[in-house]
């Protein structure tokens, strides 16, 4: 039987749930699409270096906010089963916990990037007309990194709660201050002083930090930021080992997916000819590939909010029905979507840069992403219910070698040998993205990833809150 009344509407009206889950966050992911444009259209105003290298900054941050990351999964899996098992004091300490956790870890990789950005940037092979813009945006991502950390983990524990609509609002802020300062600061318009690319950069720090201080302000009027928050010492020892449990296989998915992205970068920098504009044509096609993609991380985060809670009330049934119900709707809501946006790829990619050459690269990409809708898609939706689940090492183990094992060797062999042009780099994501989908969709089906849960008997949790 469910745990409270609020499992028994969730129950009784599962597509409504998950529609009241999904709306918020598919505008929270808008929003952060329309973060993304700006960044884009005013470097593209500027010229194309400067978009390439906001291009290979932005996959740069990812990596950089791996930990960040990988504690937010480990804390929308602890504290949605908690709330499922109605664990609130327990809630409350995980919050407490996470926050501890995002400032270590934000300072941590803010005094050791500063080092160590000279090499990365030459591990990223960029080219020398770039470098000095691709260093000064390192130099200020790395400053952003204590905000950001909170940001994203503040997120995930209002997530975690079902609480969808405040991080829809504090990415309402961001949203707003960033477009503000982009075009404000990077072309000068509105009275602001025009510094050019630098200004793209500051618009990231000024805006990020505005939207983490507001997440803290939400939780500390909802009485999540009191000094029992931050539980004693002993109790984190025993609420640390299930957070990283689910964190590490997380992270460390991030280190090898993004990484596979950096080299990916690296492959198409250093193809025979037309490298810069396969970058920024790369760009922009990240960019509007992330708007088909926004129902789809709604729907990723959905899952892994639903599938938290049944489990911590205890039903792993009903929890892999909602996981199936999810990716039905996914399916069929995006992949029409996509062949509606089908006809109007090229006009989008020209709003987005004036360079012919780029232009083509994007619509290029594009092509072949929009056919990889449907497994994409899958990965993503499941990959969300498995973290929910507290079963990220499937997500690292098959998403993992699917990049490592099959995307970068492919792309290497057909950019660089057979196709000798970056469509090559571009039809290896397609091949990746098929098998990668199929292989999450065996384990979903066919193994008992709900045995990752925090599934205990309710008497034995309760006398550990007390403690």
């Amino acid at each position: 039987m469910p745990n409270n009344i609020s499992e028994i509407s969730m129950s009784r009206a599962p597509y409504r749930t998950i529609w009241n889950l999904a709306w918020p966050q598919i505008l929270m992911m808008v929003f952060h699409f329309f973060i993304g444009m700006a960044d884009v259209w005013v470097a593209g105003y500027i010229n194309r270096e400067v978009q390439a290298s906001l291009g290979i900054i932005s996959q740069s941050l990812f990596f950089l906010l791996v930990v960040a990351v990988a504690f937010a999964n480990g804390a929308v899996a602890a504290i949605s089963q908690s709330v499922g098992a109605g664990l609130h004091k327990r809630v409350q300490r995980y919050v407490g916990l996470c926050l501890i956790i995002a400032l270590i870890f934000g300072a941590v990789f803010l005094v050791l990037g500063f080092p160590l950005k000279g090499a990365l940037l030459t591990a990223l092979q960029v080219p020398s007309e770039m470098r000095p813009i691709t260093e000064y945006f390192l130099e200020v991502y790395l400053l952003v990194l204590p905000p950001y950390y909170i940001l994203l983990i503040t997120n995930a524990v209002f997530r975690a709660r079902k609480q969808v609509m405040c991080p829809l609002y504090s990415m309402m802020t961001v949203t707003l201050l960033n477009t503000v300062l982009d075009i404000g600061l990077g072309l000068g318009w509105w009275g602001f002083p025009n510094i050019g690319f630098k200004g793209l950069a500051w618009a990231t720090f000024g805006s990020v930090t505005a939207g983490a201080l507001m997440n803290l302000a939400m939780l500390a009027r909802q009485g999540l930021l009191k000094p029992e928050s931050f539980a004693p010492v002993r109790w984190m020892k025993r609420a640390l080992p299930y957070l990283a449990k689910v964190a590490w296989p997380a992270g460390l998915l991030q280190i090898v997916w993004h990484s596979g992205y950096l080299v990916l970068y690296a492959i198409t920098a250093s193809i025979p000819w037309g490298a810069v504009d396969a970058l920024a044509g790369m760009a922009i096609g990240l960019r509007i590939e992330s708007l088909l993609f926004l129902p789809a991380f709604a729907f990723n985060l959905t899952a892994s909010i639903i599938i938290g809670h049944y489990l911590g009330a205890q039903q792993p049934e009903e929890a892999k029905k909602f996981g199936y119900r999810i990716l039905s709707i996914g399916l069929i809501s995006i992949s029409l979507f996509a062949i509606l946006v089908w006809p109007f790829i090229a006009p989008w990619v020209d709003l987005l840069t004036r360079d012919a050459a780029v232009a083509a690269q994007a619509v290029s990409y594009l092509k072949w992403n929009l056919l990889a809708i449907p497994f994409t898609l899958t990965s993503l939706i499941l990959a969300g219910a498995f973290n929910g689940a507290g079963a990220t090492l499937y997500n690292m183990f098959i998403m993992g070698a699917a990049t490592w094992g099959i995307r970068l060797p492919l792309a290497y062999g057909l950019g660089h040998f057979f196709m000798d042009s970056a469509e090559g780099i571009w039809i290896a994501m397609f091949c990746s993205q098929i098998i990668q989908s199929l292989t999450l969709l065996y384990f979903y089906t066919f193994k008992n990833w709900q045995r990752f849960a925090m599934i205990k008997k309710r008497n034995e949790n309760n006398a550990k809150e007390s403690a």
